[in-house]
C-alpha cells in the first residue's frame, strides 16, 4: 500500500508539543489525527488551528471536533504570532475550523493572524487553508486582501461524493472561490483525498477543473478514516497510482503536485508550495 515507517524522535515531538502549549494555540495536526504527526512535529513544523477547535460542519471523512463553537478569541492571532517566534518557523501554515456562525465565516480573523505574523516575523512565508466562507465574496476579499503567500482551499473529494462526504460544501463554489483568489494575483493551491470510492477519470476531471480556474499546486494523498464511525475507505491507492497521478497534474500544468499515500494538503509545505 505504499507505507513507511519513518523514524521519530519522541523526545523532539515533546518539545514542540510542549512549546505549543507553552503558546495557548491549536494545531490541525493534533485536532484532525493527521499520520504525519510525529514526522512533522520531529522537524519542527506544524500547521497551526485558528477558530477555536469545534467545527460547525461535521464531514465525514474530518476528525476535528463537531460542536457549538466559543466566540473567537481577538488575542489568538498574537498567540499564533508568538507561537511562530517561538519556533523559529520561516514558512507558516495556518489553517481554521469552519465557522459559518459568524457573518464572515472568520475572515477577519485570517486577516488579522496574517497581519500579527508579519508584524512579527516580516520574513515568513504564509500559507493559509481556508473554509469556504459559504461563497461569501466579500469574506473571501478581506482574506485576499492580507496578500497570503499561498491561498489554499481543498475539493477533498470529487463532486459526485459531495453529498456523501463533505455535506453543507459545494464543489462548484470551492472551485469559484479559488478562481477568486487567482484573479486576485494570489498562488493558489488545492487537495483531493483518493480511496473515497472515486474513479481515475474523476480524478482527471477534478484536476481538469482545477486547471480551469488557473490552480497552481495540488496535492493527492489517501484517504484514511479517523474512526469506525467516519466515512469507510473504499480502496488504498497503490504507489505507481500516486506517481501517475503526480506526473498527469503536471502535465496537465500545474506547477507543482505532491501525490502519494502519506500526502496530506499541508504535509511539508514549505517544499512543495514554495514556487
Amino acid at each position: 500500500m505504499g507505507f513507511e515507517k519513518k523514524h521519530i524522535n519522541l523526545g523532539a515531538v515533546g518539545a514542540l508539543k510542549k512549546k505549543l502549549r507553552l503558546a495557548q494555540v491549536n494545531t490541525v495536526c493534533e485536532s484532525a489525527h493527521c499520520p504525519n504527526i510525529g514526522e512533522c512535529f520531529c522537524s519542527g513544523t506544524a500547521t497551526f488551528l485558528i477558530g477555536g477547535v469545534f467545527c460547525t460542519r461535521n464531514c465525514r471523512f474530518c476528525a476535528v471536533n463537531h460542536g457549538t463553537p466559543a466566540p473567537l478569541d481577538s488575542d489568538e492571532p498574537r498567540r499564533i504570532a508568538d507561537a511562530v517566534t517561538a519556533l523559529a518557523l520561516s514558512y507558516v501554515v495556518i489553517t481554521s475550523v469552519t465557522r459559518d456562525d459568524i457573518i464572515d465565516g472568520g475572515a477577519r480573523h485570517f486577516a488579522a493572524t496574517i497581519a500579527c505574523v508579519r508584524e512579527r516575523v516580516p520574513s515568513a512565508k504564509i500559507e493559509i487553508l481556508v473554509p469556504d466562507f459559504k461563497g461569501d465574496l466579500a469574506a473571501c476579499r478581506t482574506v485576499f486582501d492580507a496578500l497570503p503567500d499561498v491561498f489554499a482551499h481543498n475539493l477533498e473529494t470529487v463532486s459526485r461524493l459531495y453529498s456523501a462526504v463533505r455535506s453543507g460544501a459545494d464543489y462548484q463554489r470551492s472551485l469559484t472561490i479559488l478562481r477568486d483568489a487567482k484573479n486576485a494575483g494570489l498562488t493558489t493551491k488545492s487537495g483531493i483525498m483518493a480511496g473515497l470510492g472515486e474513479t481515475e477519470d474523476e480524478i482527471n476531471r477534478v484536476m481538469d477543473d482545477l486547471r480551469s480556474v488557473n490552480c497552481d499546486i495540488l496535492t493527492v494523498g489517501q484517504y484514511l478514516p479517523p474512526s469506525a464511525q467516519h466515512y469507510p475507505v473504499h480502496k488504498y491507492i497503490a504507489p505507481d497510482i500516486f506517481d501517475l497521478y503526480k506526473k498527469t497534474a503536471i502535465a496537465k500544468g500545474f506547477k507543482k503536485c505532491a501525490s502519494g499515500s502519506y500526502v496530506r494538503s499541508s504535509y511539508m509545505a514549505h517544499n512543495i508550495s514554495n514556487l
